[in-house]
């Protein structure tokens, strides 16, 4: 139990830093002429990832908080996730936002995970959310905004943020 709250106020902490870290670079962008593309859909992603945590929540303390089946492989695959988290967000330094900032003018980042992958901080978002659940056992949490989120990002952010990188050199 002392667990499961550790590890989910690790995650909410960070989430929480990283807010502070994007308005941090957000500003700063600004500043030298970034634009804003798809600020009608971050609140969905805003809703989508506070209700996750809710979810969460309720149905490991509806449940009871235990470790599930096969806790170990979804520990692995969270920290691994995490990892990968942090290659992204310091390979992309003052570019890395939750929102799609462009700065006119600048060159794609095609440094670290974005060498080989398009959006390698969505990947961890997806293993984030189905791991971080299944390591409790919230299956319904798991199932439910693994979906949510897939439909998000496939079908709204990612070609949002697709068309908007079109827009830089190369």
């Amino acid at each position: 139990m002392t667990f499961f709250y550790l590890l989910i106020g690790f995650v909410v902490l960070q989430r929480l830093l990283e807010v502070v870290y994007a308005r941090s670079n957000e500003k700063t962008m600004r500043k030298q002429g970034a634009i804003e593309v798809g600020a009608e859909h971050y609140k969905w992603i805003v809703l989508l990832h506070v209700l996750f945590f809710v979810s969460l929540l309720l149905e490991s303390w509806t449940s009871g908080i235990e470790l599930g089946s096969g806790w170990q492989i979804f520990l692995v695959i969270f920290v691994g996730a995490q990892l990968l988290r942090f290659w992204a967000l310091s390979s992309l330094g003052r570019f890395w936002n939750t929102k799609i900032l462009i700065l006119p003018g600048a060159d794609k980042v095609k440094k670290g995970p974005y060498r080989w992958l398009p959006h390698p901080n969505y990947i961890v978002v997806v293993l984030e959310i189905a791991a971080l659940p299944l390591i409790f056992g919230a299956w319904r949490t798991a199932l439910i905004f693994s979906i949510a989120n897939a439909l998000l990002l496939f079908f709204v952010r990612i070609p949002a943020e697709e068309k908007a990188l079109r827009q830089l050199k190369s």
